[in-house]
């Protein structure tokens, strides 16, 4: 495969890669444990949205019950850890056959250092590893740098306007993970 550098956008339908990044200076994957990370969890993602929307029914669902949701449904929460500070978090859930990447949060006082690239890039290696097709995420348009990283990194958008599930979410975006995709 190819090797991107995570400033580089692959071409379109183009997932043939292979995203390396080394850590941003001083940021390690660590592994999601419920007493250790729930809280930050939470309250990264009740930051971000409480700033720009309001907690909604399936907000409430995925944070307080994490576990249940998300990781025994089959999904993973990804923590970037600064020391024993979380500075990072997202989480791949499944719905059915199709995962959607979401509650992306980096701290306020970490962003524009390469968190979000470095959980991205480890959702979309975590994706391909359990051989998903594609991912989705549900966002809005208002959150600019949010829709340029997804963009970074091969999302395309699939459908603009209202979702059944968030009030908030007015696009849909779709990465495809075929990697017979390109040559």
């Amino acid at each position: 495969p190819k090797t991107a550098d995570p400033q580089t956008t692959p071409p379109p339908n183009c997932t043939n890669f292979t995203l390396e990044m080394d850590s941003p200076s001083g940021i390690a994957l660590v592994p999601f444990e419920e007493a250790k990370h729930l809280d930050a969890f939470v309250t990264l993602n009740k930051e971000w949205i409480q700033h720009y929307f309001k907690i909604e029914e399936s907000d409430v669902k995925q944070l307080y019950n994490a576990k249940e949701v998300i990781l025994d449904a089959g999904g993973k929460i990804f923590v970037a850890t600064k020391g024993e500070t979380v500075v990072g978090v997202c989480a791949m859930v499944p719905h059915g056959e199709d995962f959607e990447l979401a509650k992306m949060a980096v701290a306020a006082s970490t962003r524009g250092q390469g968190v979000g690239d470095f959980l991205m890039i480890s959702a979309i290696q975590w994706s391909r590893e359990q051989k998903l097709k594609k991912i989705n995420l549900l966002s809005n348009t208002i959150l600019e740098p949010a829709i340029r990283l997804y963009k970074k990194h091969g999302f395309q958008t699939v459908r603009l306007g209202s979702h059944p599930d968030y009030e908030r979410c007015n696009i849909v975006m779709e990465l495809d993970l075929n990697l017979d995709s390109c040559a």
